[in-house]
């Protein structure tokens, strides 16, 4: 390697999503004279578009996906490298790409993102959604399916739940409740009535609906039709409620080859215990279930289930995205096998800081702060890292940025539920249009005892958003 060609840059930056691309931008609005450039696998970027800044610490944005060009037309002190790193060699300040480039740097950033966790990586009947191209081959295979299984509880797996129609959706969550990343069995119980009303029929708007909560029983099953004349399979009637919006699936058509709306079949508190394919299925001492048919792939679950389908979208999380870069360097890696970074964002090795899903935060978190690889840290951290790299060079301090105080984020399925600890407000969830994000944020920063107030505060007849004015 050390006699090819090096090209030096001051900054080199690894990814093109958005921690990436946010970055570059970051840098370069800072030092706009400085050599920076973008090492990305793809010819589109992800960028923020329509950002709006909600609060002190909550933003909404749109992320859209853009040939890289836009990139280097609003910023000329960008050079955009269409590849992919195979290798980096930290001593020597170097990288090599996958056409057999090396490019040197004063200040590195990885933000390679994170890889799905699939159930399995050799199964063509396992799917993972990850970016635009799973996304699109998730429609091409799902137009001919009449029944597939949905294994995860994040918000993919709730999006999926929502959004695919013509199909029966089978889903298979670990836990008690849906969503329980993202809020409680309560907020959970408030979206379920969304999987049985059909998608053009939404429920009159409410700023704050109360609702209760009854947690299943492990193993137990639950049922959503919107088919008008199907029978409800369930635990009781459920009335219709709001609906979940689009995010990553706009402009995806979610739909398979049968003619019902809508049926969604959740499986509570179990694991894929394991996956057979027909042939295997047939030649094992495995019963084949009764009125299953004949599938191409078929899932036992750890509650004793087994169910066959065309395929299984395995939406059971991301991995940090590192191995490019571990080969003969010493990164300190977190238990979570992200690259760990401090209050800075810099990495265990010199000149290399770290952003989005494929680092871990290892600094003293404040205590309403978490990491979460979402689009809104991700943003976060790819701005953050961009001032902490043009401070270093620049020789300026900078403090830990006040994104990092409060967790928040928005998400297509707004409501509220309030957890409160020791009568103090810890956090809240607003699916819907309540107008009531600052207050809350409010509410919570100042941590104000709550306690005199009690189930007043999720009472829809007081107006909270005057009261804590």
């Amino acid at each position: 390697m050390a006699d090819r060609k090096k090209k030096t840059f001051s900054f080199v930056i690894v990814g093109g999503g958005i921690a990436g691309v946010t970055c570059v931008e970051q840098l370069s609005s800072q030092i706009p004279s400085a050599d920076v450039a973008l090492i990305t696998a793809s010819p589109y970027i992800k960028t923020v578009t329509n950002y709006k800044q909600v609060s002190k610490t909550l933003e909404e944005f749109d992320v859209a996906e853009r040939p890289f060009s836009v990139l280097v037309e609003k910023f000329p002190n960008i050079t955009v490298i269409h590849s992919a790193v195979i290798s980096l060699h930290t001593q020597s300040h170097s990288l090599e790409t996958a056409d057999g480039r090396i490019f040197s740097y004063e200040k590195l950033c990885i933000c390679s993102g994170g890889r799905p966790k699939l159930l399995t990586w050799d199964n063509p009947y396992v799917l993972g959604i990850r970016d635009t191209d799973s996304a699109q081959e998730l429609q091409k295979q799902l137009s001919t399916a009449k029944r597939i299984i949905v294994v995860g509880n994040g918000g993919i797996a709730l999006e999926l739940a929502y959004e695919v129609e013509g199909c029966e959706v089978i889903w298979a969550v670990k836990d008690k409740a849906i969503g329980n990343t993202f809020f409680d069995a309560g907020a959970a119980q408030f979206l379920i009535p969304s999987l049985e009303v059909e998608k053009t029929i939404r429920a009159a708007p409410c700023k704050r609906p109360r609702y209760t909560t009854e947690d299943p029983e492990p193993g137990a099953s639950q049922t959503f039709t919107a088919d008008k004349n199907a029978q409800r399979h369930g635990s009781g009637p459920i009335e219709a409620g709001s609906a979940l919006g689009p995010d990553w699936h706009d402009g995806i058509v979610l739909r398979g080859a049968e003619q019902v709306s809508r049926r969604v079949s959740l499986e509570y508190q179990c694991e894929v215990e394991k996956i057979f394919t027909s042939a295997e299925l047939l030649n094992s001492p495995q019963q084949t279930p009764e009125n299953e048919g004949s599938w191409p792939i078929y899932i036992k679950l750890t509650n004793g289930k087994t169910f066959g389908c065309d395929f299984v979208v395995s939406a059971t999380g991301v991995v940090p995205n590192v191995e490019p870069f571990l080969h003969d360097n010493n990164f300190a890696l977190a238990d979570d096998g992200g690259l760990q970074v401090d209050d800075h964002m810099m990495t265990s090795e010199p000149d290399v800081y770290a952003a989005g899903d494929v680092c871990t935060a290892c600094w003293v978190h404040s205590a309403l702060w978490q990491q979460m690889r979402l689009w809104t840290q991700a943003r976060q951290m790819g701005w953050y890292a961009g001032r902490c790299m043009a401070a270093n060079v620049l020789s300026e301090s900078i403090e830990l940025d006040f994104c990092f105080e409060l967790f928040s984020h928005i998400t297509k399925f707004f409501n509220y539920k309030v957890v409160l600890s020791g009568g103090r407000m810890v956090g809240a969830v607003l699916i819907g249009e309540t107008d009531l994000e600052e207050t809350f944020e409010n509410l919570i920063l100042n941590q104000m005892d709550l306690t005199p107030y009690g189930e007043e505060l999720l009472n829809p007849n007081i107006d909270i958003e005057d009261y804590f004015d």
